[in-house]
């Protein structure tokens, strides 16, 4: 098994204490790759940590939208210092967050535009969190051609009808826990309908666990069952699902 846990968080304080036993999991358990997601101040240096001691662990690094409000003058410019970095292959997670109230929405948009210019600059895909901001993500990512690089909707929890605009974009759908919960009709419905091409799957570990381990910890090595639940659904075998959403994810994060 040649598993792909394309959106992680394993320098949380939640893996404090077992770490690495965590990691030799997940690659027991088939993952051959993930990327950590640094999304502030403090997640980004660890996450670069990470990615430098593990051949197999690349780095996301970006300004989460929570975290807005704490983004700095000059911090742009240390993302982009790390961007040339060889395990550095996307910037994120960026975007909208409506749920939690931690940073004014016109705070958000402006963070939120900087970083898609950067990654435009940059050259580089954007890993984008979206929490019931549909319409202002994709009026956003329209004004700043985003579509010219491109990136990942993570954890898509959208309709068909904002899946369909994002990838007009050229965007990518990740899913993972939610698509094997029972009461989570949206995003069944709308995976079995995106192409298999513009498929990726995820952890987001410590969070989202699937079934049958809701309401535990995540980690890792749980993307097998993400992967089991997504190859039901597209009603291809788990083997052909991995296959493909691997190739993706090295094709869309250009991992040789």
């Amino acid at each position: 098994m040649d598993l792909f846990d394309t959106h992680t968080h394993l320098d949380a304080p939640q893996f404090d204490e077992d770490r690495e036993e965590v990691i030799a999991r997940a690659v027991e358990s088939g993952v051959t790759r993930m990327i950590n997601i640094g999304f502030n101040r403090e997640t980004i240096p660890s996450t670069m940590k990470l990615a430098e001691t593990y051949d197999f662990i690349y780095a996301a690094v970006g300004w989460h939208p929570q975290d807005a409000i704490t983004m700095q003058e000059g911090d742009l410019e240390w993302i982009a210092s790390l961007c040339s970095h060889k395990k550095v292959v996307a910037i994120g997670e960026i975007g909208l967050d409506y749920y939690w109230d931690t940073s004014p929405k016109d705070v958000q948009h402006r963070v939120f535009r900087n970083q898609i210019g950067l990654a435009r600059e940059l050259k580089m895909p954007i890993v984008i969190h979206n929490r019931d901001a549909h319409e202002d993500i994709v009026k956003i990512l329209r004004e700043e051609k985003a579509g010219e690089i491109g990136g990942v909707m993570h954890s898509f929890s959208g309709s068909w009808e904002t899946a369909q605009m994002v990838l007009d974009m050229g965007f990518h759908l990740s899913f993972g826990g939610p698509i094997t919960f029972k009461n989570a009709k949206q995003p069944k419905e709308v995976l079995a309908q995106v192409p298999l091409d513009r498929l990726l799957i995820e952890t987001d570990a410590p969070y989202l666990t699937p079934h049958p381990f809701r309401g535990k910890r995540n980690e890792s090595a749980h993307v097998r069952l993400v992967a089991e639940a997504a190859a039901q659904i597209k009603g291809i075998t788990v083997e052909e699902l991995v296959s493909i959403t691997t190739q993706n994810a090295l094709e869309r994060f250009d991992i040789q």
